[in-house]
């Protein structure tokens, strides 16, 4: 079924936490999709929130390690990588997922990972 692993928000309060969502620009369409979804459930929930662009998934660690020296209590780090016929994709995802975890265990606040690693079907993959 889709969305059965979907987490449940209902009841969770959240107010008063300042959370900061951080979504790369490459692929604008599935990275929008993903920060409304992101949005939909922080207004669910009661939190602050704002949003904040970078230019791609390789400089979100930085940005949330920003955001945390500015005051966030948790982030949520969006992207979207898609591998095409280069080792780009190895670089970037490996960054991008090492940076937020060093972030994390860094702050010892929690980091949100919503990084999607996707294969570019014209590329025959």
């Amino acid at each position: 079924m889709a969305g059965s692993g979907a987490p449940e928000t209902g009841g969770i309060d959240a107010s008063g936490l300042n959370v900061v969502v951080i979504a790369g620009t490459w692929h604008e369409v599935i990275t929008d999709g993903l920060i409304a979804g992101a949005k939909r459930v922080l207004d669910a929930t009661g939190a602050t929130s704002r949003v904040v662009r970078v230019p791609g998934s390789f400089e979100l660690p930085v940005a949330a390690r920003a955001a945390f020296e500015g005051g966030a209590d948790a982030v949520v780090a969006l992207g979207v990588i898609i591998r095409g016929g280069t080792p780009h994709f190895e670089f970037v995802s490996s960054a991008a997922t090492d940076g937020l975890t060093r972030v994390a265990l860094d702050a010892g606040k929690p980091v949100g990972f919503g990084v999607l690693t996707l294969d570019d079907e014209q590329q025959g993959l």
